[in-house]
């Protein structure tokens, strides 16, 4: 055999390891999905005596600028969401103004609150990282592989994970809107004619959103405190997100269009801007 032979012998052994290696990756990464996903539905059902559908008369009390959102976001007699199928597509920036495209599934329960978003991002040729954010049975966690292989992110199983994962949980309920109504362990408190608190407490964990309410009645503007990660370490940070385009959606009104962003004492820095293309409600 000459030595050219030898040599493509070699690289195409070595590709088919390779290729073996992130089929074998990919492969574990969606069946761990898919066993967050199972938890997330074996979770606890909601209670036989909450409401199944809405009623306006759950506005009574509430906050002006909540009172505007759920006439807008909520027909009359809307049934109460149980859990929600959403596919995505944005960019993903890991650092500043590096933009890289992605694709993404969430599945979501609404009470107990939870959810599982597994999303494919483009951060290097060829091979994609996968990230899978999570909440399910109280815990936070993120966890991201290059070619589902190869660890990038590894976080879990603190109090600040939770906290963090439960905002956010908070911050997307517009997609599943009949999840911010008041109920045990969530109540809204009055800021100013737009702007109201949402609070929700799961567990030993309790966390809260600033809503900013459009003149229409559509949720514009969330922010909070939330940790994020500096080299290790999570640092209590201003988090901000943009909701827009909003379109009805299994007759309910909700966004199509956001941005996300971290505020810095360097200013804001913008790290997720994702379309909705598609949302499958399971309802009571």
């Amino acid at each position: 055999m000459s030595d050219r032979a030898r040599v493509a012998v070699a690289a195409a052994v070595a590709l088919a390891a390779v290729g073996g290696a992130v089929a074998l990756g990919s492969w574990a990464w969606n069946r761990t999905t898919s066993r967050l996903v199972g938890r997330l539905k074996d979770a606890a059902p909601a209670t036989a005596n909450e409401p199944v559908v809405f009623d306006v008369a759950r506005l009574e009390g509430l906050p002006p600028p909540v009172a505007r959102y759920f006439t807008f976001a909520l027909p009359p007699g809307q049934r109460i969401i149980a859990g929600v199928h959403l596919r995505f597509t944005g960019t993903f920036a890991a650092k500043p103004n590096a933009w890289a495209p992605f694709t993404a599934e969430q599945n979501v329960r609404a009470t107990p609150p939870g959810f599982v978003w597994d999303a494919r991002i483009a951060m290097m040729p060829v091979v994609p990282v996968r990230v899978r954010d999570s909440y399910v049975g109280g815990a936070g966690a993120m966890r991201g592989a290059a070619a589902a292989v190869i660890p990038v992110v590894n976080q879990h199983d603190t109090p600040e994970m939770a906290a963090a994962s439960l905002q956010r949980f908070l911050a997307e309920a517009v997609w599943y809107p009949t999840a911010l109504l008041p109920r045990e362990g969530l109540s809204w408190s009055a800021i100013d004619d737009t702007t109201a608190r949402v609070t929700l407490t799961d567990g030993p964990t309790t966390v809260s959103l600033d809503v900013t309410v459009g003149a229409r009645g559509e949720i514009e503007r969330v922010s909070t405190m939330r940790y994020r990660d500096v080299k290790g370490t999570p640092v209590l940070t201003l988090w901000v997100g943009h909701h827009a385009d909003y379109q009805r959606v299994g007759g309910m009104m909700i966004p199509t269009s956001g941005e996300v962003a971290w505020v810095t004492p360097t200013g804001s820095e913008p790290y997720w801007r994702g379309r909705l293309l598609a949302a499958t409600f399971e309802l009571r």
